[in-house]
């Protein structure tokens, strides 16, 4: 009994050791595994949707599968659990299956196919390991409290979320990457069977499958347990999806809510209750106070905006996340209630990932999830007089919970009197809310009534401008690809999509809604070269632009040329074309080819273009798959010998011009860079941009700079990696960081 002993005593250790080891290859491998799809699938934002949706779907079958394995006998379990390592591991080295979909495949379609036949073995190996180990441990060491691992496993589950854009995309190529894991694989697989060695080898328990001893669950009680992981989880995509859309489309601004939310779990099953306890009695303060500000927009402060939205997420998580640890049941019972948990997660997936944007053309889910954690958050009254005020008998509590909602519906009334600019709240409406908050705290003796002044809250200090341009026909669509306003006045009509305007038409007569604005004035470098293609290729130019838009730049066409549009989303498609008339006015018949660009193009004839027009950033963010040298390549293949290439990179938060410098260097490019600064008459039309011209024919080049002395070289940056499909980060590229 002695040999046997000696592992126990390392137990605790060896397990947080396995359980932190197994989680952070977990989440490791899902924006790996997402970077390795980019050049097969696109750049499409319903990718890492999508992808995320297959990882919750994994989670929860194994979730299910350690569940099971609890009918076994320890040895059983152990046996079979490590058959299954075993059996996953012929799917390393970790990478994707050589199928290829269509240019215009379906990501909700493509990517659970693609994922599921690439990593699906190996992730579902992996993600059973938080419960199936818990029970092991509980079995080993029968004194200690299990759920206390699941902190630790939700803190190697962040720590491999952030890890992967800080240092693993920074410093490995994806075959590195590759390597990487699929060692880590095989050290958690050692790691686990050190763990099945600890178990019991003698005694009855050993010989029979572990019978649960403690009350089941009740029906309403696995519900309650489901809610309260659903909320969450759909909070958190409908928090990325409301930053990225609404306030500001930031970099890596998508790891953030998934890492608090992650985070969430540590605090919320930690053994030391102190921080769990705090947030939760401030969750409902937050929700009252943030809440209805968020779903306003936070326009003229973006980035307040995104750090109260993401500081409302983590302390409605971990409020949620407290509730079901409370609610947890016997450990012999651990896993049933990690299965209804990740029920719970997938369901929220679910929700906000693939019915939201069907349902709704705005972020609803968002103030839907808020009010729904505002039910479900543990509220205490913040003051005894208040708790003393709802503990009376129900004629009182009835008559509070009346007062309430007068109250509430008088504040929301005179918010809706005096509206305030989009941009910033008005006195009004800052006296408004702080009354609210107030009777807020009042009701936070009753769920009903708290839930009222929420519900208040969210529809008076910004819900109502979502509905109110939700009813004007045609003014907002919503895909899997972004949401769309396009909003106006007699005088012009803009395109925005989220934060970025993307169009802008000017109105009031043929000729000025022929005019091109925005990055595509005449004086803008993609102008330059539109004005100087008859020059350059002759009447019977052949033209190609990525990225539709409202369609500014076919009021470049003209007669006789050819030009053809890359579009992937077929709503931008149909906003071009019925609520922008560029494209009517200026090219009635314009080719636009729907689906991810560079799979379009690399599937074009060689040399069939001569000017080709890269404009397809969603918001501010980046298509890496359409700056990597290997898009370059493709490119320089469908363009013809003099060919031109034309490549916007404005942005708000990134510099671009190293990327396209090293690109042009490797790949035998001459290139010059405009920056247009509009002033006098176009300043009211024209926007800022930077576009730099490329072509493997000189002269080309030095034509576009005799028609403007503004062209400059590209220089450069010392020390830049360049972009490949094999490797790519944005880390330097971020501003403000050099």
């Amino acid at each position: 009994m002695t040999t046997l002993r000696a592992p126990a005593r390392f137990a605790r250790p060896l397990f947080v050791l396995t359980i932190l080891a197994s989680s952070f290859l977990l989440f490791l491998v899902q924006p790996m595994v997402a970077r390795m799809a980019l050049p097969r699938l696109g750049g499409a934002p319903a990718v890492w949707n999508s992808a995320m949706l297959v990882y919750q779907a994994l989670l929860l079958a194994g979730y299910g599968y350690a569940h099971w394995l609890g009918r076994l006998t320890p040895r059983g379990q152990a046996m079979t659990h490590l058959g299954v390592l075993l059996v996953a591991g012929l799917w390393l080295p970790i990478g994707l299956t050589s199928l290829q979909p269509s240019p215009t495949a379906q990501p909700a379609i493509w990517v659970p196919w693609l994922l599921g036949l690439s990593i699906g073995p190996l992730f579902f190996a992996i993600s059973a390991q938080a419960p199936l180990l818990q029970r092991w441990f509980s079995l080993t060491r029968h004194g200690d409290n299990p759920y206390a691992l699941y902190a630790a496993s939700n803190l190697g589950s962040f720590a491999g979320l952030i890890a992967y854009p800080l240092f693993v995309e920074p410093g490995l190529a994806l075959y590195g990457q590759r390597a990487l894991w699929s060692s880590g694989y095989i050290l958690v697989g050692l790691l686990v069977a050190l763990c099945a060695a600890t178990m019991p080898q003698r005694g009855p328990s050993v010989e029979a499958a572990p019978r649960a001893t403690s009350p089941a669950p009740g029906r309403w009680r696995i519900v309650h347990w489901i809610a309260l992981a659903m909320v969450p989880s759909g909070l958190m995509l409908a928090t990325s999806t409301l930053i990225t859309t609404d306030i500001v489309a930031m970099p890596l601004l998508w790891v953030l809510p998934l890492g608090l939310y992650l985070l969430s779990f540590t605090i919320a099953f930690a053994s030391d209750r102190t921080t769990a306890d705090l947030q939760t009695r401030i969750a409902p303060v937050a929700i009252l106070l943030f809440g209805g500000l968020l779903v306003g927009g936070m326009a003229g402060m973006p980035m307040l905006g995104a750090i109260m939205a993401l500081a409302l997420l983590f302390l409605v998580s971990v409020a949620l996340h407290t509730a079901l640890y409370r609610l947890r049941p016997d450990p012999d019972r651990l896993t049933g209630f990690y299965l209804a948990m990740s029920v719970g997660g997938a369901l929220g997936g679910v929700f906000s990932a693939l019915l939201a944007p069907l349902l709704f053309d705005w972020t609803y889910e968002y103030p839907i999830l808020l009010l729904a954690a505002a039910l479900l958050t543990p509220q205490q009254a913040v003051l005894g007089i208040i708790a003393r005020l709802w503990d009376g008998n129900a004629q009182r509590q009835r008559i509070l919970l009346y007062v309430v909602a007068i109250a509430v519906l008088a504040l929301v009334a005179l918010v809706l009197s005096y509206p305030s600019s989009v941009e910033r709240p008005g006195p009004m409406q800052q006296v408004a809310l702080l009354v609210m908050v107030g009777v807020g705290v009042l009701a936070m003796g009753s769920r009903r009534a708290f839930g009222i002044a929420v519900l208040g809250a969210l529809i008076a200090f910004g819900g109502y401008r979502a509905v109110v341009i939700s009813l004007e026909p045609h003014a907002r669509t919503r895909s899997y690809f972004g949401i769309y306003t396009v909003r106006g006045n007699p005088h012009e009509r803009q395109l925005a999509h989220g934060t970025t305007v993307h169009g802008m038409q000017v109105l009031g007569s043929p000729a000025r809604e022929r005019t091109p604005t925005t990055y595509y004035v005449p004086g803008s470098g993609v102008g330059q070269a539109m004005l100087a293609a008859p020059a350059l290729y002759g009447p019977g130019a052949r033209i190609g632009v990525v990225g539709l838009g409202a369609g500014t730049l076919a009021c470049y066409a003209r007669p006789g040329q050819d030009w053809r549009f890359y579009e992937i989303d077929p709503a931008i498609v149909q906003i071009a074309r019925t609520r922008f008339s560029f494209l009517s006015r200026c090219l009635p018949g314009a080719t636009v080819v729907l689906g991810d660009a560079r799979l379009n193009l690399a599937r074009a004839a060689g040399g069939s273009l001569d000017l080709l027009a890269l404009d397809a950033f969603s918001s501010d963010s980046v298509p890496m798959h359409l700056m990597t040298r290997e898009a370059f390549a493709s490119y320089a293949r469908v363009l013809s010998p003099r060919g031109l290439l034309m490549v916007h990179i404005s942005n708000r938060f990134l510099d671009l011009e190293p990327v396209v410098a090293a690109a042009a260097a490797g790949g035998g490019w001459h290139a010059v860079q405009l920056f247009y600064n509009p002033a006098g008459a176009d300043s009211a039309v024209a926007t800022k941009s930077q576009w730099v011209a490329l072509s493997h024919d000189a002269g080309v080049i030095a034509a576009l700079q005799q028609r403007n002395a503004a062209w400059r070289a590209v220089p450069l940056r010392p020390g830049f990696t360049p972009w490949s499909d094999d490797y790519s980060t944005i880390l330097p590229l971020l501003k403000g960081l050099r």
